[in-house]
C-alpha cells in the first residue's frame, strides 16, 4: 500500500531534496509540497494524506498551531516535524499535540526514511536529546502546576505566568480581556499567597517551578 504524504517547508531546496529522496521509495507518494501553513492545510484537506511532514517555522503561521488544529480535527493523519532546531517548549507542545516523529534537518537522509517507515507502521521516532530534556522540563512544569493549584486560582496562575514572561499589567489586561485594575488585584493576591512582593521574585518563583 502506498501512503500519501504532504510536505510543508519554507525552503524550496528542502522540498526539492525531499521529493528526490522519495522518488525511489514505492511505499510513499509525495502528493503535495507546500511553503506555507495555509497551503499545507488546503492540501491536507484535499488529499487526506496518511502523513504530514512539516517544519514548525513557516512564514505565515507557526507550524505547531497548524498541528494543534489538525489534532482537533476528524482527520486521521500522522505528523512528523522536520526542522533545523526545536527548543524545549516547542518539543513539549509537539508532544502534547500528538506529533509522531521529530527529525532534525542536519541528520542523514536515511534516518528520515526510517522515521517515515516507523511512524507509518504506528511507531514513534523522536530525536533523543531534545525529547529527553523536554520530558524532564514537562514533568517539572506539571509538578509545579499541581503544587501551585493548591495555592492559587487558575486565573491567578495565568496572570502569574504572564507576569513572568515580562508582560505589564496593561498588556495582561488586554490579553485576558479584563480591566487593568482587576490584574492589579490578582497580582496583589499572588504576592500575598506565595509570600513575595515584587515582579522579579515572582518571575524567579515561576522559573524555578518550570512554569515559563
Amino acid at each position: 500500500m502506498t501512503l500519501k504524504l504532504v510536505a510543508a517547508d519554507p525552503h524550496p531546496l528542502s522540498l526539492l531534496g525531499l521529493a528526490q529522496l522519495l522518488q525511489s521509495e514505492p511505499n510513499f507518494e509525495l502528493v503535495a509540497s507546500c511553503s506555507t501553513a495555509s497551503q499545507a492545510m488546503q492540501e491536507v484537506l484535499r488529499h487526506e494524506p496518511e502523513l504530514l511532514l512539516i517544519d514548525v517555522n513557516l512564514p505565515d503561521r507557526n507550524g505547531l498551531e497548524l498541528i494543534n488544529e489538525l489534532k482537533n480535527s476528524t482527520l486521521d493523519i500522522k505528523i512528523i516535524i522536520l526542522t533545523g532546531a526545536l527548543d524545549e517548549n516547542q518539543t513539549i507542545d509537539a508532544l502534547r499535540f500528538g506529533v509522531k516523529g521529530v527529525v532534525l534537518k542536519d541528520m542523514p537522509s536515511h534516518l528520515l526514511l526510517q522515521c517515515l517507515q516507523k511512524v507509518a507502521a504506528g511507531g514513534l521516532w523522536m530525536e533523543k536529546e531534545s525529547i529527553g530534556a523536554a520530558f524532564e522540563k514537562m514533568l517539572h512544569r506539571e509538578a509545579g502546576m499541581r503544587r501551585l493549584a493548591t495555592i492559587l486560582t487558575p486565573r491567578e496562575t495565568e496572570v502569574m505566568r504572564c507576569v513572568a514572561t515580562g508582560l505589564s499589567n496593561n498588556q495582561i489586561a488586554e490579553k485576558l480581556i479584563v480591566s487593568e485594575g482587576t490584574i492589579k488585584i490578582h497580582v496583589h493576591n499572588i504576592y500575598r499567597k506565595i509570600g513575595i512582593n515584587n515582579r522579579v521574585d515572582l518571575t524567579l518563583y515561576a522559573q524555578k517551578r518550570g512554569l515559563v
